[in-house]
């Protein structure tokens, strides 16, 4: 087990298989050493975790949604790095996207789930740029979707 998933399963974590694209796209895309990866959805071992933030989901629920995405994104880091996750030399940044309402201004706090979930599990590899951004409607009603770029070796 590398380093990396000895930290993960010291929280109890251990990184699913690599969540299959949903539709006509590649899950991950290689240029150099940067690796483009793309949106993964709030999803857990039950299915999709749905709601809108503003009106059915609170901040902490979003949050929690916001890991589960975080976890898909590691698994699909793994993936793309043959299976060392010790390749992994740093998250660059996320963009997260929020299905919220019209009045919802907390984004940020909902992708913290996220960033928080990276920082503790690879340190100062975790540390990112990041946007969070609000979507009306996100695919099949999924509360988060945040794609990553990440620096390998």
């Amino acid at each position: 087990m590398s380093g990396f998933e000895n930290k993960l399963a010291e929280m109890g974590v251990t990184l699913p298989d690599a969540p299959a694209p949903a539709a006509n796209y590649v899950p991950y895309v290689q240029v150099g050493d940067t690796l483009y990866v793309s949106g993964q959805i709030s999803a857990n071992a039950d299915g999709f975790i749905t709601g809108k933030l503003g009106d059915d989901m609170d901040v902490d629920a979003g949050a929690a949604a916001a890991k589960t995405c975080a976890i898909s994104l590691l698994a699909q880091v793994k993936a793309a790095c043959g299976g060392d996750l010790d390749r992994l030399v740093r998250v660059v940044k996320l963009t997260g996207f929020v299905n919220s309402t019209g009045d919802f201004g907390d984004q940020p706090k909902v992708v913290n789930g996220a960033s928080d979930f990276l920082a503790e599990a690879l340190g100062d590899a975790g540390r990112h740029s990041r946007s969070a951004v609000s979507a009306a409607s996100l695919p099949f009603g999924v509360a988060v979707e945040i794609e990553g770029i990440f620096q390998i070796k």
